[in-house]
């Protein structure tokens, strides 16, 4: 268990640092917060339709304040609204949905979840 908490943080952190470099590359949320992969996390996290509502406006919030971040420059406001979206998504999500949550946060960052999506596999190949 302990094992698993750390790797989950080693992997917050580093998507953390990545983030702080630019945040223009925090497109990752905008190409989670489309319609059909919007769609597709929620049913691969088995979210309810409460919890995908909660989901849906905090991917909302953290799209239109990444726009922001990136307008400004700002990489510190970035870093607030990527903690922002975290916090949430983990206040709504059980534990096994929020590790669930990081793992596809961590493809869309690296651009490997655009590539699952389109080879035409589905997002529950990402337990693989």
């Amino acid at each position: 268990m302990k094992k698993i908490l750390v790797l989950v943080m080693i992997m917050v952190a580093t998507s953390a640092t990545t983030f702080a470099i630019n945040p223009n590359e925090y497109g990752a949320f905008n190409q989670l917060n489309k319609k059909s992969t919007f769609n597709s996390l929620i049913i691969y996290l088995g979210a309810d339709k409460e919890q995908a509502d909660y989901l849906k406006e905090v991917f909302n919030v953290t799209t239109e304040e990444f726009k922001n971040a990136s307008n400004t420059g700002n990489n510190q406001f970035a870093e607030n609204v990527l903690n922002y979206n975290l916090h949430n998504a983990k206040c709504i999500l059980s534990e096994d949905q929020y590790r669930m949550y990081l793992k596809v946060l961590n493809l869309a960052v690296n651009n490997k979840l655009n590539d699952l999506l389109n080879d035409g596999k589905l997002i529950s190949d990402i337990n693989k």
